[in-house]
């Protein structure tokens, strides 16, 4: 694999570098995803509405406290500020969550794109070393250049187009977490919402009739609720 690796030319070391800060995101964003499975507790968001749905809504505010379930920590974000705001207290929390989610895809989105450009460049180096050789010396040296050259350029290739194909998994699997997160979060708030309206002691600051839950198109996160 080393040998392989070193007749790919130069261009291979900024693959390799590629190849492995891709690898650390991975790694990284999985150990995430598991910590977030572990801590989900659809219990918890049932108990608190339905303390809500009973007009005990700080009883509600305090079990949202001690719940590491991230549909919890936005809703109870809202039921900490119902004095003051609930809608933007829970778009913040939102847009805090969907940031996690989002962190290290912009990574792997440039691997995918980064890797064939990287591998597509070895080739033309290749290919430029190969036929630069045409003209002099002998017919069996310049033979030898030729097929060297056109094997390092395969090389490249091959190792630019396999970064972005482990990166592409990844990325789809981890932009659909993303986008389940935001649905889940989008649902409680809504259903919160609607049982807060329901609430005789409902503050008078609740403003939520006029305000949509907008996804940010550049960056995947919440701009508005």
């Amino acid at each position: 694999m080393l040998e392989l690796f070193l007749k790919g030319g130069p261009i291979m070391w900024p693959i390799l570098i590629l190849s492995v800060i891709t690898l650390g995101v991975v790694l990284e964003r999985l150990v995430f995803l598991v910590g977030e499975i572990k801590s989900r507790d659809h219990g918890v968001v049932l108990d608190l509405f339905r303390l809500i749905e009973h007009n005990r809504v700080d009883d509600a505010a305090q079990v949202g406290s001690h719940s590491r379930d991230l549909v919890a920590r936005v809703l109870h974000a809202g039921l900490e500020h119902r004095s003051t705001s609930i809608t933007d207290a829970m778009l913040e929390a939102a847009n805090a969550e969907l940031d996690r989610y989002n962190r290290g895809l912009v990574v792997l989105d440039t691997a995918v794109t980064l890797g064939p450009l990287l591998g597509l460049l070895g080739t033309v180096i290749g290919m430029i070393r190969a036929f630069g050789v045409i003209g002099g010396g002998e017919l069996a040296a310049q033979q030898h250049a030729i097929t060297g050259g056109i094997a390092e350029s395969l090389i490249a290739v091959t190792f630019g187009l396999g970064v972005a194909i482990v990166s592409i998994l990844p990325l789809n699997y981890l932009n659909a977490r993303l986008e389940k997160a935001r649905r889940q979060m989008e649902s409680a708030m809504t259903r919160m919402e609607l049982l807060l309206h329901k609430c005789s002691d409902c503050p008078a600051s609740l403003d939520i009739r006029n305000k949509s839950f907008r996804p940010d198109a550049a960056t995947g996160v919440k701009s508005g609720i």
